[in-house]
């Protein structure tokens, strides 16, 4: 037992003092995973705190967000810029500690994690990133991309869905520098685990793939450090199952009493327990040296022995380290004009434009890479170089399998781990499996890209199951993303390089099945497209605005004509992602949508958020039920959706 270790206790002790003094926070996990931490800092993780953001320190991923004041504790004590009074603002306002590890926000913090799962799926994802990097990067005496990448999970994180199709990924693509600890304590929130789950977590991993390996005692500092030594000669991820004591020290310790509730007055039967004799949030300098010896200063050479390699390495492969830094700071360059000129100004779907797109980023871009959900022949979403594979690293064409989910995570993991950009594709209406996982990407500020076929109705005889209704909806709803339904092939091309340039947000781009006119487009269309909306066509004096999205732009010129013979004059609107839209001050939106027309919106899908451009007087024409399984046209008849009866029930409208 590690009862007077005063180095680790300090990590445990200072956790749970910053729950207790929140009122608020997870301390089961403080004190029993805290053996797993301190030896990765300790012992393992190649990690700089002084650099931070070094690309070549191994990565770190809480998947059991909960236990975030323990992360902290390390972090603090390893000298990353997370202080004493941090750790006392813990879960409050404002603070650099929230109750769940949040990237971006909180140094050393190399993902967000909470929603249990997907910090193991994200992982999965820089492992690859790694993996694919140090093939197309590493040279003879210059290994320029060498990492590893370690998980932290508990039993929660691996009865979600999304890990189970994680490991199996991982699995298959034998990703061996992926080492996941799973601090095994037997307990969850409402009763033991066996209460939820009675199968072999060793016999599961190893049918996925893995190594497995179990630390019997949870304290045992060697045994914990012999497992990863273990991992490290394998040729598979790494499973090891170290099994822990909830709350130990406390008095209802292996209990769940002591999962997610503050210790209270209990804490000093912990400090007791630990002969831990320190006022509360003080640590002894002794204890800052230690952490300082052999955490930051052994970072610190790893570092500058990473160092003066690139520095070689760049005189000697200057082109390489040019591309690698490039990516690593989100610049693409991808050229507008080249874009332009892959329109061949013919009648096609948006999901052939936009596969047409992702091979010319593909050719000229060696950092793209991704891949599709078992739907690449439909989506048109496929990466360069082959199949991405344990025997082609080099492959960017991700064959993900039906693992939704975990594709979306997975494309957020190669994001955080930085030197790639990273896409995947689905169904529209399959981006319900992958929400929690956009959320994230919105939520951490990532630039990945979802590319999304099949947008509407139109995918007829495949039915309501298939039939896309309030996704748009659902998607525009998430803060900080973008969100481009382009009409044609132009709008599809300027929507990408939109999403290429917005470093800050990941990007959706939504696209039809069926086969769409090339319409004719105002001058400036990259610059109007980066706005979110811009009038497709304008007339002076208009009484009348039409606004619409993707296939329906096109309807929408239909419906003017309809109303234009009836005496009337009409704007159109391409609302190509209203979200950017949004972001625009209210000069530009008071430009695009004229608040003194009649407005109207067209867009096949669900009406909700529509409202607030049109006013009073005006309506939204969409589809708020489900779909029906039939030949498109057959559909569009049935429920009256056509040039005729939108342009009648306007007139109707303006008439009242």
């Amino acid at each position: 037992m590690n009862k007077n270790n005063h180095n680790l206790n300090a990590m445990r002790i200072l956790g749970i003092e910053s729950v207790n003094k929140a009122n608020s926070g997870h301390p089961g996990i403080v004190l029993g995973a805290a053996p797993v931490l301190y030896t990765l800092f300790t012992k393992i993780m190649k990690i700089n705190p002084k650099n931070p953001n070094w690309f070549n320190r191994d990565r770190l991923v809480l998947s059991a967000g909960h236990g975030s004041a323990l992360l902290y504790s390390a972090l603090h004590l390893s000298g990353y810029s997370i202080t004493i009074e941090d750790m006392k603002n813990f879960r409050q306002l404002n603070s650099k500690t929230p109750g769940h590890p949040e990237y971006k926000h909180t140094e050393g913090i190399d993902s967000t994690t909470g929603p249990l799962g997907q910090g193991f799926a994200m992982a999965v994802g820089m492992a690859l990133a790694e993996n694919h990097l140090a093939a197309k990067y590493n040279k003879k005496d210059y290994k320029v991309v060498d990492h590893n990448t370690f998980v932290i999970c508990g039993d929660g994180d691996l009865q979600e869905g999304v890990c189970q199709e994680a490991i199996s990924f991982a699995g298959r693509y034998k990703l061996n520098k992926l080492v996941v600890f799973h601090d095994s304590n037997d307990i969850q929130l409402d009763a033991r685990v066996e209460v939820a789950q009675s199968e072999n977590m060793h016999l599961k991993f190893q049918a996925a793939g893995w190594n497995t390996i179990k630390v019997e005692n949870g304290e045992n500092l060697e045994e914990i450090h012999n497992a990863y030594l273990k991992a490290k000669d394998s040729d598979k991820p790494t499973y090891i199952e170290v099994k822990t004591v909830i709350g130990l020290g406390s008095t209802n310790q292996g209990t769940q009493k002591v999962h997610g509730a503050p210790l209270g007055d209990d804490i000093k039967v912990v400090k007791n327990y630990f002969n831990w004799k320190e006022e509360d949030f003080t640590i002894p300098k002794d204890v800052y040296k230690f952490y300082e010896e052999n955490v930051s200063l052994r970072g610190q050479k790893e570092n500058e022995k990473w160092d003066a390699d690139y520095s070689k390495y760049k005189k000697d492969f200057s082109d390489l380290a040019k591309q690698l830094k490039d990516a690593i700071n989100n610049k693409w360059n991808i050229n507008e004009v080249d874009l332009v000129e892959l329109n061949e100004n013919k009648e096609q779907a948006t999901r052939v434009s936009s596969g047409n797109v992702i091979n010319y980023i593909g050719k000229v871009n060696q950092s793209f890479i991704g891949g599709s959900a078992d739907l690449t022949e439909s989506t048109k979403a496929k990466g360069a170089d082959g199949n991405y594979d344990y025997n082609n690293p080099l492959g960017r064409n991700i064959m993900y399998g039906v693992r939704e989910f975990a594709m979306a995570a997975i494309n957020n993991g190669i994001a955080l781990h930085k030197g790639l950009l990273p896409f995947c594709g689905g169904f529209f209406v399959f981006s319900d499996y992958m929400k929690p996982a956009i959320r994230l990407s919105s939520l951490m500020g990532l630039q990945a890209l979802y590319v999304f076929t099949h947008d509407s109705i139109a995918v007829g005889e495949d039915g309501p199951t298939h039939q896309p209704i309030e996704q748009l909806a659902m998607l525009r709803s998430i803060p900080n993303i973008n969100v481009f339904r382009p009409c044609d092939m132009a709008e599809t091309s300027a929507s990408y390089y939109a999403a290429l340039k917005d470093s800050s947000r990941p990007s959706v781009i939504i696209a039809t099945r069926q086969n769409l006119k090339e319409l004719v487009h105002p001058k400036n269309l990259f610059e109007s497209v980066d706005k979110g909306a811009y009038l497709f066509e304008k007339e002076e004096n208009a009484n009348i605005t039409l606004i619409a999205s993707g296939s329906e732009v096109s309807l929408a010129q239909e419906v003017k004509k309809i109303l234009q013979s009836k005496g009337h004059k009409v704007n159109i609107v391409s609302m190509i992602n209203l979200n950017s839209f949004e972001r625009q001050d209210q000069t530009y939106i008071d430009s695009i949508i004229n608040k003194s027309t009649k407005r109207f919106s067209i867009e096949l899908a669900s009406t909700f958020g529509w409202h607030k451009y049109l006013g009073d007087d005006g309506e939204a024409f969409g589809i708020n039920h489900f779909g029906y399984s039939a030949p498109l046209n057959d559909i569009l008849k049935f429920i009256n959706f056509n040039a005729e009866s939108i342009a009648d029930k306007i007139i109707l409208k303006i008439n009242k």
